[in-house]
């Protein structure tokens, strides 16, 4: 692996169904903004949202991270960022919650969230009509409300067709993950938010690089590029991004050989 400021060695590069992308993304340099999804980048996707389990020296080596970057990593992702800080303390990360209705853009300041109205009475409605199956896991977030079904996959058509019937009625979009559909307000995504950390004091005038696992992070992978960074997709799915790492496993490793390397550099 390289630097990401090293024009001289260029990583491996494949070809395939996706298109041309490059597995291995450089290491990290001192004027990188690192900006990571949460939910199968940083932790491994579990059956409910609360059941994640965080590998061991995690926190400490996010905190290696936001030492050594002078403050610049965020967390962008579904959750609320209360719930993400909740898993990383004693950490408190500067972020996007909810795909961008929820900012923190330093991280002492309170959080900025806009939660309309309308997603509160489409949670009602979902709960209401999947009351009878416990697999079913509707999720109100406050700024979004995703529609979980991973321990009822014979349900995911009816799920999604569901969740957008509702959500067009309610005037909201909808986005689809893993075993997840999520209505959220429109005009919101994780693009937006990480274009507005970019803006922003310790992350303005560094170089974006971006995690993500999942197609609601390919807006924030797309924002990264188009402002001269990278985006990296965790996994072997269809991406925009022009760096792949395999699963949560190898973003640890990526990440701990991020901060060997910046800890060799003055």
């Amino acid at each position: 692996m390289d630097c990401i400021n090293d024009r001289n060695v260029t990583p491996r590069e494949t070809s395939g169904a996706e298109g041309s992308w490059q597995t291995e993304p450089p290491l990290l340099s001192r004027d990188s903004a690192l900006y990571l999804d949460f939910d199968g980048t940083l932790v491994d996707l579990a059956p409910t949202p609360d059941s994640v389990r965080p590998a061991e020296g995690l926190v400490e080596l996010l905190g290696s991270l936001q030492q050594l970057l002078a403050g610049a990593v965020a967390i962008v992702t579904g959750r609320r960022l209360e719930s993400v800080d909740r898993w990383l303390a004693p950490l408190r990360f500067c972020g996007a919650g909810l795909h961008g209705a929820q900012m923190r853009l330093a991280r002492d300041q309170a959080d900025t969230s806009e939660f309309p109205p309308e997603i509160g009475r489409l949670a009602a409605e979902l709960r209401a009509i999947y009351a009878n199956d416990p697999r079913i896991l509707v999720e109100d977030k406050g700024g979004t409300v995703a529609l979980h079904y991973r321990l009822a996959p014979e349900r995911a058509p009816e799920c999604a067709a569901l969740m957008r019937r509702l959500a067009l009625a309610h005037g909201l979009d909808v986005i689809t993950g893993h075993a997840v559909v999520e209505a959220r307000p429109r005009g919101v995504n994780k693009g937006l938010g990480v274009h507005r950390l970019a803006e922003a004091a310790p992350f303005a005038g560094r170089s974006p690089v971006f995690v993500g696992d999942d197609t609601t992070d390919e807006d924030a992978i797309l924002v990264a590029q188009a402002l001269a960074g990278i985006g990296i997709r965790v996994g072997a799915t269809h991406s925009a991004a022009r760096y792949r790492l395999a699963d949560v496993a190898a973003v640890h490793r990526w990440l701990r050989a991020s901060v060997d390397h910046l800890q060799s550099r003055p």
